[in-house]
């Protein structure tokens, strides 16, 4: 037995895809870069990929799609050569985590961008009819990604929960005038039919999809589910509702990240038997020193509610918010501190803390190439 290594979501989008899809002339530099990842991946069709680049600009849009494959196959190439065990693309095919399923979803309406971290902005919709599923939207990435792929998959999606908190609603608060009686639990019972409708007529049936098409391993991405303490019972009962009779069909895991995960508990136990892992952040607040000992490992303390749980731990051992590449040894120390307190190595699996898009490809190689030798160094010191 071995402990397990996977990616959590996204990665930066190469330079070259960028450009052309927003119709912006590939400089000499973007063009070297793509020959110098190609080069050090060791990417079969690196010619064709140079070729298509050489033109430079008014790529039509079967080169467009050609520029997807490539930025998707370098990415799956980068998580391979850093040694992980479950791979992904890093959301090359998306735009992003939430206008990708609006845009594949009836009943929405985009209204413009806000902030979603730093300089990263996502384009807000508004629910202003019966949420309808158009098509199912993560099943031609899914299928490419597994044609490319020599390692096992793992597909985030993202939540329901998520979808109806970051989305402004027009239809199902409706009926409710202001100033109105029981307007609270008014408001909250719209609320609940809103998140039922997105978790039984999108999410569910996208899943069921993607498991009659060979998915093994499905992340459900929950970024808001504790960011409004009085709402962890419709968190609950939207991922009961999203996963189904679908529970032991495959690996799900949820990734939370960035807020108080104590508000889980101990209510978080009701999703055992559904959920098999549960992951969130860690490493961010975390002290670099080495050591196993719990003023080294301050970062990890919420571990201890899960000692008397089922859930695998997705543990977070990489802060995904700076270029501090962390040595093999931390990260080897963050695990045997985590194995010291869960006890058994098949309930931890290994990961970053979040998605490495807002660091550089070659920060983000370094980092989880040590996070991989720490891994194995791990193992060693643990005799696993």
């Amino acid at each position: 037995m071995k402990l397990l290594t996977h990616e959590i979501g996204s990665l930066a989008k190469p330079s070259f895809r960028v450009k052309s899809l927003r119709k912006i002339k590939l400089s000499d530099s973007d063009i070297e870069e793509a020959k110098t990842w190609a080069n050090f991946l060791e990417i079969e069709e690196k010619k064709e990929l140079i070729d298509l680049l050489k033109k430079r600009e008014k790529f039509n849009n079967e080169e467009k799609e050609r520029i997807i494959y490539f930025s998707s196959l370098l990415a799956i190439r980068l998580l391979e050569k850093a040694g992980l065990d479950l791979v992904y693309d890093g959301e090359q095919h998306r735009i992003e985590m939430y206008e990708h399923p609006i845009k594949n979803i009836g009943g929405f309406e985009f209204k413009g961008h806000v902030r979603s971290f730093n300089n990263k902005f996502y384009k807000r919709a508004s629910c202003i009819d019966k949420p309808t599923l158009l098509r199912n939207y993560h099943d031609e990435e899914f299928l490419r990604i597994k044609s490319i792929a020599k390692k096992e998959i793992k597909i985030p999606i993202t939540g329901a929960y998520t979808l109806v908190d970051w989305s402004y609603d027009e239809y199902f608060l409706k009926e409710i005038k202001p100033g109105e009686e029981n307007i609270k639990d008014k408001k909250r019972e719209a609320r609940k039919e809103f998140l039922i409708s997105m978790a039984k007529n999108i999410i569910y049936p996208v899943i069921k999809s993607l498991l009659d098409k060979g998915a093994k391993y499905i992340q459900i991405d929950e970024p808001a589910a504790t960011t409004k303490k009085d709402e962890i019972d419709l968190f609950i009962m939207t991922m009961r509702e999203s996963i189904g009779d679908l529970k032991n069909k495959a690996f799900f895991s949820t990734h939370i990240c960035f807020s108080d995960y104590s508000l889980l508990f101990p209510r978080i136990k009701e999703l055992e038997g559904i959920l098999n892992e549960i992951h969130f952040e860690y490493a961010n607040r975390d002290t670099r020193e080495l050591g196993t000992k719990g003023d080294k490992r301050k970062g990890y303390e919420i571990l201890e509610k899960f000692k008397d749980t089922k859930f695998i731990v997705g543990l977070g051992v990489i802060d995904v918010h700076t270029d501090f590449i962390e040595p093999p040894e931390l990260v080897r120390d963050r695990i045997l501190y985590a194995l010291d307190i869960i006890g058994d190595p098949e309930r931890i699996y290994i990961a970053p803390d979040c998605g490495l898009r807002t660091r550089t490809w070659k920060v983000a190689f370094e980092k989880l190439k040590n996070m991989v030798e720490g891994k194995t160094l791990a193992e060693k010191e643990a005799r696993i």
